[in-house]
């Protein structure tokens, strides 16, 4: 059974809808409505219910993919929509994590600064937002860092607090970091070879 690419059939035209009115696209904004209320949770000291929602938010990053692909619903609203709910998702639980002294501060800026870089280098190179293909390495990171967060929570819970579960989690999450950079970089250079690309093109055409 696949894991990445997982609902493509053979035979599939790959067509792309203009509407936002997907289930996929559905499913990814109940991944966003899950962040708020994660950082409720954890406000609140229940970590049992911030656990769930975790958990909730990481699985809809592989049922929306799926259904889109098996239900031949992708969407250009959907072709940045989910990566945008996967940044934003790592990002606020991992600050979360951060101020309430769940996880060191290195975890942060593993994730911020890198994103940071590749939206001024975008707005550098194009005047606005890039959207470039998924590649295998940023899936595997999100999908290690979104089972990872989970873990980390859980040792928190009364009766799960085990060093194994804590190790465990801190393990995953620093080879998530460690491949958000790999995609980082490879971010980086795909841009920059599609503005060379674009300015090629502008340069050989007649004026």
């Amino acid at each position: 059974m696949r894991l990445i690419g997982a609902g493509g059939r053979p035979g599939d035209d790959n067509a792309v809808l203009t509407t936002a009115w997907t289930l996929p696209n559905l499913v990814t904004v109940i991944r966003f409505l899950g962040v708020p209320l994660f950082v409720w949770f954890i406000t609140e000291q229940r970590y049992g219910a911030a656990v769930v929602t975790l958990v909730v938010i990481g699985s809809t990053d592989w049922v929306d993919g799926y259904l889109a692909r098996r239900l031949n619903q992708v969407s250009v609203v959907g072709k940045w929509l989910d990566p945008v709910a996967d940044r934003v998702a790592l990002i606020v639980v991992a600050v979360t994590f951060v101020v309430d002294g769940i996880a060191p501060a290195w975890l942060v800026w593993a994730i911020v600064i890198p994103d940071i870089i590749l939206i001024l280098n975008a707005l550098v190179l194009f005047r606005g937002p890039l959207h470039l293909p998924v590649i295998t390495v940023g899936k595997i990171r999100t999908a290690l860092m979104l089972v990872g967060a989970p873990l980390l929570l859980l040792g928190q819970v009364e009766g799960f607090q085990q060093d194994w579960i804590v190790v465990l989690a801190q393990g995953m999450l620093a080879v998530g970091c460690v491949l958000h950079l790999v995609a980082f970089w490879a971010y980086l250079i795909a841009a920059h070879r599609k503005y060379r690309l674009e300015r090629a093109e502008q340069q050989s055409c007649p004026p």
